[in-house]
């Protein structure tokens, strides 16, 4: 005997997709690969600078010129 549940596809019409609903799913799938890359890019960074010294906040800041 199988156990395995089998379900039919749903009968019917399928429900339409907006274009505005298929636009806002395609910003948010974009924004989420941007958040990725930029996440590999930093954890590339951390491994790239490994070991290195790090640079004081105070000389940072003086070096971007932000008052403190």
């Amino acid at each position: 005997m199988n156990n395995v549940a089998t379900t039919q596809p749903a009968k019917g019409p399928r429900p339409r997709t907006s274009l505005r609903t298929l636009q806002a799913e395609l910003k948010r799938l974009r924004q989420r690969v941007e958040d990725l890359e930029d996440l590999r890019d930093l954890n590339e960074a951390i491994a790239r600078n490994k070991g290195k010294p790090l640079i004081p906040w105070e000389e940072a800041k003086n070096d971007l010129g932000i008052a403190g």
